[in-house]
């Protein structure tokens, strides 16, 4: 018998094969799966899209060459439009065009809570 401890044993050739596989596995990138980030370009696209609302909610009454602008509410549905030009007469060319669609719905919602941050529309700007 020996006095050496069994973890002290030469591992296989199998099991050097399988160690090694394993340490080149770790140093390997890793796959693209449903955690990792996504690349730059991505959002990049999403965000030039013009079908992206935050974009249109954004611009100022001056950038946007629409006659007719219009805003609904999601809650009431229940739809506001207003003349570009009586907008930026009402509320100046450099109001963006998302404060300018919500000062046009607050304090009209049909659809009443009771409760002061419940209640108003919610605008949904479409993209003239």
């Amino acid at each position: 018998m020996t006095d050496r401890p069994a973890s002290w044993r030469m591992p296989t050739p199998k099991q050097m094969e399988k160690l090694a596989a394993e340490a080149d596995r770790r140093r390997a990138p890793p796959a693209a799966g449903p955690d990792a980030p996504l690349p730059a370009e991505y959002w990049e696209s999403v965000l030039k899209d013009p079908r992206a609302g935050a974009q249109a909610q954004q611009r100022r009454l001056s950038e946007i060459k629409a006659h007719v602008l219009r805003v609904s509410c999601r809650r009431c549905e229940r739809t506001v439009e207003i003349q570009s030009a009586d907008a930026v007469r009402l509320y100046g060319r450099n109001a963006a065009w998302k404060d300018v669609a919500q000062r046009l719905l607050d304090n009209t919602c049909q659809q009443r809570t009771g409760r002061h941050e419940e209640d108003g529309c919610w605008p949904a700007v479409e993209t003239p």
